[in-house]
């Protein structure tokens, strides 16, 4: 079956309130962890989840950094608005430039009060931070579906968007934890690797790995490498349609160092683990992005993002993994990119072939969402059978909850 015709009835739940982890444990890896392989399930703690991967493996992790994506503005009336940055308002620019821009910014957001805001009306906001003293302004620009295009401004005119964003806005927690950020989560919803700024919510099965656990995985020669992807807010966009093929999958930035692919064509025929969704979904798109190539070398980096529909669509039969990524490997050297930026829209449900990982790292998922379609692709129908063990054993759902290590058949 195409996974167009899948019904989202099929994927859910019953997820009762307490079972949702408000907050994280006090040692990230103290984390409960729930392995599946071979239809068996173990209960264990990610502090031992070097037992369980192969020697010489390669683990990789997403090193997306979470923004300060909420900036809150007060009116002289006192009402709140809370502006949400989402995405550059301009196609053609990544969000990692994009956050170095200065003086001024336009960016599609959410708005919380929209109402309250009319049009012509600039909002300010001003605060003290090391030793500046900083005004940021905000003028609505137009409606674009169901965002807005917001332009940003501020004094001093030499700080960068990414400086101003840290002083003036807050962690933008998902919306089920149903509470306002707290100073301690600007540490615990960040991965201890976060490097590189652009996400508005965090690739949650990393928030388990700590210094040590890195150390004892190098110890058993299991190898680590970065990949980025920018998780936009359409993580959490529930699927609305009785059938997916009416849900519009969210496009997320992905960048990627020719060094990664070096490091996947070497593995892929040995063990290759995903930490998250959003690093399988990295992998898997570049996969698609070669098997684009191997049908036209003459192509931009813009031809190279992934659609939703593509990897059930485009042509790929008895094209390897090793195939695809040589040909992403030749082309980015022919055109001398060290590292892609693009983008990637890739739905994977089930009815998806996994190309490039053998096990993944995730968290719990929120019934009827594209995560649980991920790992129903990813294990088949005893997605249940695991997420009814999760429940019965106490597990911890969601963001700040426990993890799974899943081995593919």
């Amino acid at each position: 079956m195409h996974p167009k015709h899948l019904s989202i009835d099929d994927f859910t739940y019953e997820l009762p309130e307490e079972k949702i982890a408000k907050y994280p444990l006090a040692q990230r890896d103290a984390s409960k962890l729930l392995v599946y392989k071979n239809s068996r399930i173990e209960d264990t703690s990610y502090k031992n989840i070097d037992k369980y991967l192969p020697p010489g493996s390669l683990l990789i992790l997403n090193n997306t950094r979470v923004i300060e994506a909420r900036i809150l503005f007060q009116k002289q009336t006192g009402a709140a608005i809370e502006i949400f940055c989402l995405d550059p308002y301009i196609p053609d620019i990544d969000i990692t430039t994009a956050m170095q821009q200065r003086q001024s910014v336009i960016w599609l957001c959410l708005i919380g009060g929209v109402s309250k805001w009319k049009h012509g009306q600039v909002l300010q906001k001003k605060i003290t931070a090391d030793g500046y003293i900083i005004v940021v302004e905000a003028k609505f620009v137009d409606k674009v579906k169901a965002s807005f295009a917001v332009q940003i401004s501020w004094t001093p005119a030499e700080l960068s968007f990414a400086e101003i964003l840290h002083y003036a806005g807050n962690i933008p927690l998902p919306p089920y934890l149903k509470r306002e950020a707290e100073s301690t989560d600007e540490e615990r919803y960040q991965t201890v690797y976060a490097n590189t700024k652009g996400s508005v919510a965090a690739p949650t099965a990393g928030l388990h790995f700590t210094k040590e656990l890195f150390e004892k995985l190098h110890l058993k020669k299991i190898e680590t490498a970065w990949a980025t992807l920018h998780v936009g807010a359409g993580t959490f966009k529930p699927v609305k349609s009785v059938t997916m093929e009416h849900h519009d999958m969210h496009a997320e930035f992905v960048e990627v160092d020719i060094s990664l692919v070096e490091n996947i064509l070497k593995r892929v025929n040995g063990h290759i683990t995903a930490v998250g969704t959003t690093s399988l979904r990295t992998i898997e798109s570049l996969y698609w992005m070669g098997v684009k190539l191997i049908h036209s070398m003459n192509i931009t980096v813009h031809d190279l993002i992934i659609g939703q529909w593509e990897p059930y669509e485009l042509p790929a039969k008895n094209i390897t993994p090793s195939q695809a990524l040589e040909a992403l490997l030749d082309w980015m050297t022919a055109n001398k990119i060290s590292r892609l930026i693009t983008k990637t829209q890739i739905l994977i449900a089930p009815g998806y072939t996994m190309r490039i990982a053998n096990a993944l790292i995730t968290n719990f998922h929120q019934p009827r969402s594209t995560l649980l379609l991920l790992v129903a692709a990813f294990v088949g129908d005893d997605w249940r059978k695991i997420y009814d063990y999760g429940l019965k054993n106490d597990f911890r759902f969601l963001s700040y909850g426990d993890g799974c290590l899943l081995f593919r058949h």
